[in-house]
Formats: structure tokens, C-alpha cells, sequence
């Protein structure tokens, strides 16, 4: 069976998803599976590189270089071609979008595969579209029962509107601190701290650079623990991990290129913690209808107080991210994991399949 790796894409985490992708590519068991590379570019164009057929001596290989004319010149050692999306429709293929955030993570890629009827690895259409949108995610929690932090959603337009009134809506209903953060984007892109209105002004308008719409939530003194969420239909989840920080958040920089994260797992925190931390990261992946894998986050007050976060569809998978690792704790081995998601990608297109069968 071949493998298509999809990975880079037009979205601000164009490079965390090189990374990920090269630590898949390094899991993968080639005694089963061929990938084929294809690249999605910062404009979209997708470009489709070598098939592998042995785990690749450097990172080089996932690397694009562009001839003066602007044409694809090289792939690394290889040539590489720009093709239409439909044309990695092939039997036997499962696809893998190792994508992150908007164009990728939310609904969009997943749509277009579900399309051509391709399998492929992780969540589905509503699932990823739903809990990358930072604002219905926490209305969808809300009916469920699931505590969260105070928020404030705030739309673009209604900022330009009246920014006087959105001031009063922020400032009536949270105390500062507050974070603002766009309301489709990860791995801390655009988010920022506010401590007064003036803060809360430029954090608006840097979220405003990544997305129409942003959210305003209340800040609080907190630890933050991960579960990871493993299945279809019979959803595992691990003991929850804790990030430890020595700064109040973590940017871009810190959790990708600088590496300066410290992570505890298994979390050191009262046994009813980890149950209740695991019972509601099963019940966010349910309401969300999520399937193949997630990761939740949550704050834990010193009261042991949880508030769930967000839900990533898909996590990063460098050689240090804190989903692999979860389950390295639980037993289950990175390359183990890996072939783990291809099964599950199968089952659920087999049974999707059926009932267009029907």
C-alpha cells in the first residue's frame, strides 16, 4: 500500500508541519507502505516529489527549492512536479495530511478528500472544522457540560464598528489579564497577553492579521496538562502530561524552534484529576464527533479546578510533541502509533463507504 504524505500548506504553520512530517516519515514501517511525498507550498501550488521506499537520510529530502523562473527546480536530491490536487488519486493509497491549522487542520482538506474518496488519516470533516474554530468548539462544550474559562467572542467587523462597545463587552464580562487569540489558528500564532485596554486594542489587531474573527478569554493562574485521544468509535485516552512553564505562555519560537518547553509526563496531579481530565477529553472528542486522533488541552487551578482549552484533530508530531510522547508513557511506540492511525483511517473509510453502499 503507498502512503501519500501531505505536508506544508498555505497556513502560518507551514513549517511546523515539515517538521512533523519528517518525524512520520521516520516511523513509518517501510517493509508495508511506499509514501509519496507531496508538498503543498505557501501559494498553494501542490507539488508532488519522490516515493520513498526507505526512511530518508535527512530532512532535505522534504525540502523545495525554486528555479529563477519560479518553476519547481529541485526536491532536495530529487525532481519535483506541480500537479492539480485530484491527481494523487491512486488505488491502494491512504493519505496522511500531516497539515496544520486553516487549509489543513480545519474541515477544508478533509472535505476534498472525502470528495475524491480518498482514505485518510485523522478527523473528519465536521470534527476538524468545528474544534478548530476556537469559538464553536467552547459553544459546543458549553452544551455539554464541559467548564471552560470566561470568553468573549469578538468578530472584525464589529471592532470596526464600535471598538468603544467591544471594550465594554471584554471589560464588563473578564478581568484583566485577558488572552487574545484568532479564532482558527494554532500552535500560538497570533495569540497575545492584555493587561489594560491599550493591550487589548494591539492583541485584537494581531489576531485580526490571522483571522476575521477572535476570542477574548479570561486569563487565570494555571498549569496546563494534555491528554492525548486515540480511536473511532472505542476512544483511548493517556494519562494527561503537563507543560511546565516559567513564563505565562508559550509563543511560536518556544514550542518549535527553540525547543524551551519542559514537559512532565505522566503529570503530577491527584488521581482524580487524571479521571476527571480524561473523562472530559473523551466526552470533548464525542460531541465533536472526532475520530483518529486528538489532543486536549486544559488549565488546572491550584484548587485542582479544570478548564478545558481546546481539542487539536492534529497535533504536532515532532520528536519532542507532547502527543506522541503520551503514548510512548501508555506504552504504545511512535512507530506502533503511527500504523495505529493508518488502521484506523481504513476502518472508518470502509464504513463510510458502506452506507453509500446502502
Amino acid at each position: 500500500m503507498k502512503i501519500t504524505l501531505l505536508y506544508g500548506g498555505r497556513s502560518e504553520e507551514h513549517d511546523v508541519s515539515i517538521l512533523s512530517a519528517y518525524s512520520v516519515l521516520n516511523a513509518i514501517y517501510y517493509n508495508y507502505y511506499q509514501v509519496q511525498l507531496v508538498y503543498i507550498s505557501k501559494a498553494g501550488e501542490w507539488v508532488k516529489g519522490p516515493l520513498l521506499s526507505e526512511k530518508p537520510e535527512s530532512e532535505d529530502v522534504l525540502k523545495l527549492t525554486w528555479s529563477d523562473s519560479g518553476e519547481v527546480d529541485k526536491w532536495g536530491e530529487f525532481t519535483g512536479k506541480v500537479i492539480l490536487p485530484c491527481e494523487i488519486k491512486e488505488e491502494d493509497t491512504i493519505v496522511f495530511p500531516v497539515l496544520h491549522g486553516p487549509n489543513g487542520e480545519d474541515g477544508t482538506i478533509q472535505g476534498f478528500l472525502e470528495t475524491i474518496g480518498m482514505p485518510y488519516v485523522g478527523a473528519g470533516v465536521l470534527a476538524s472544522a468545528n474544534a478548530m474554530d476556537k469559538i464553536m468548539t467552547k459553544y459546543l462544550l458549553q452544551t455539554a457540560g464541559i467548564p471552560q474559562v470566561p470568553f468573549v467572542p469578538v468578530l472584525k467587523s464589529n471592532w470596526k464598528e464600535n471598538p468603544k462597545k467591544v471594550f465594554e463587552q471584554c471589560e464588563g464580562s473578564l478581568i484583566y489579564p485577558v488572552f487574545v487569540k484568532p479564532a482558527n489558528m494554532g500552535s500560538s500564532v497570533g495569540i497575545s497577553k492584555a493587561e489594560n485596554r491599550e493591550e487589548l486594542q494591539n492583541a485584537l489587531e494581531e489576531a485580526y492579521r490571522y483571522d476575521s474573527r477572535a476570542i477574548v478569554e479570561q486569563g487565570i493562574e494555571a498549569r496546563e496538562i494534555e491528554v492525548a485521544i486515540l480511536g473511532n468509535e472505542d476512544v483511548r485516552t493517556t494519562l494527561p502530561g503537563e507543560i511546565v512553564k516559567d513564563v505565562d505562555f508559550y509563543d511560536y519560537n518556544s514550542k518549535y524552534i527553540d525547543n524551551q518547553i519542559t514537559m512532565q509526563i505522566p503529570a503530577e496531579v491527584p488521581e482524580e484529576v487524571h479521571q476527571k481530565a480524561q473523562e472530559f477529553a473523551k466526552k470533548a472528542y464525542t460531541i465533536l464527533d472526532g475520530s483518529g486522533l486528538s489532543r486536549c488541552d486544559f488549565f488546572l487551578t491550584s484548587k485542582n479546578e479544570l478548564f478545558l482549552n481546546e481539542l487539536n484533530t492534529m497535533p504536532g508530531f515532532t520528536e519532542f510533541s507532547m502527543y506522541p510522547l503520551l503514548w510512548e508513557n501508555m506504552g504504545l511506540k511512535y512507530n506502533d502509533l503511527i500504523e495505529e492511525l493508518i488502521q484506523l483511517a481504513l476502518n472508518r473509510f470502509k464504513q463510510r463507504q458502506s452506507f453509500y453502499e446502502r
